[in-house]
């Protein structure tokens, strides 16, 4: 039987209630921080209190990585560490555990708990069947598929042993839509959500283990899709019951190709805020489930 809560009064109102640091002096690990959703998940669960590894890729993300990193010390009172190494590789993800260990285990007690990892680092590639190539089936698979499970891998040793552990993997509507020309990436992404369900049984004792399947999302990825993806996109976008673009209250950027796309792709921050809610004490009752974070375009069950 529920109990009934305290009595709501001006004074508990959100606009009024100061920010709550619900996951203070945790540590996590954020994959492909460096832009776009990664770094907009890091600010949010840094603005929670969370300390931060944020692992990148490329030599060209280094500085931008570095500054986001600074932007969350200094405007969050969080340790933030930059860590460059790539996920698809064989020793990348046992690279990230490493350093993230290196920097937060306790310098006497030598205790070190690894509390949230983030698995958002992702490629994408648009081939119809005919063109498929080992090599890009490689490249997307190592990264999107092995690479988080040699990430969780690598960080069993260190994880809670209380089911405080939160791990949040980012998936895809192409999971399940059956996009034209997304054999392998929609593939990867249907094996991570396999991975997600596996790893809410294996790791239950740990950590809650869940998945979100984001949409088209306002990245660099997005912009720079063609006018065939997405004119194939459009019926989808269409029939997305929270894309419908709202003048005044979108960006310029987004409300101007979002009345030509069928509607509008989310906001960083919108997905952020769904996985920043899975990392909260209060999902402990949530695993093994993928999350909808995509507007409607794909109902989760």
């Amino acid at each position: 039987m529920s109990r009934p809560g305290p009595a709501r009064t001006a004074s508990t109102n959100l606009t009024s209630a100061p920010v709550f640091r619900v996951l203070e002096g945790k540590v996590g690990i954020v994959t492909g921080a460096s832009r776009g959703i990664g770094a907009a998940i890091a600010r949010l669960l840094a603005s929670k209190g969370c300390n931060l590894v944020l692992n990148y890729t490329s030599d060209s993300s280094t500085k931008i990585t570095e500054e986001l990193a600074a932007e969350l010390e200094s405007e969050h009172g969080i340790r933030a560490i930059p860590v460059q190494a790539s996920t698809g590789s064989e020793n990348g993800p046992k690279h990230i555990v490493e350093v993230a260990k290196n920097h937060f285990q306790h310098p006497k007690t030598q205790k070190f708990q690894l509390d949230i990892i983030i698995n958002n680092a992702g490629v994408a590639g648009n081939n119809l069947i005919e063109d498929v190539d080992c090599e890009d089936f490689a490249r997307q698979y190592n990264v999107n598929v092995r690479g988080p499970l040699l990430l969780v891998q690598a960080a069993i040793p260190y994880l809670p042993t209380d089911r405080s552990g939160r791990i949040v993997n980012l998936s895809s509507v192409s999971s399940s839509l059956g996009y034209i020309s997304q054999s392998i990436y929609g593939g990867t992404k249907a094996a991570l959500e396999s991975m997600t369900r596996t790893w809410a049984r294996e790791l239950a004792e740990r950590a809650t283990v869940n998945a979100i399947n984001p949409g088209p999302v306002a990245t660099e990825m997005y912009w720079k899709s063609d006018a065939i993806f997405q004119a194939r996109n459009k019926p989808f976008t269409e029939n997305t019951p929270l894309a419908t673009p709202r003048e005044g209250i979108d960006t310029e950027e987004i409300y101007g190709p979002a009345t030509k796309a069928g509607g509008r792709p989310a906001y960083s921050e919108e997905i952020a805020g769904v996985v920043a809610m899975l990392c909260t004490p209060e999902a402990g009752w949530t695993t093994g489930s993928v999350i909808c974070a995509n507007g409607g375009m794909k109902f989760s069950f």
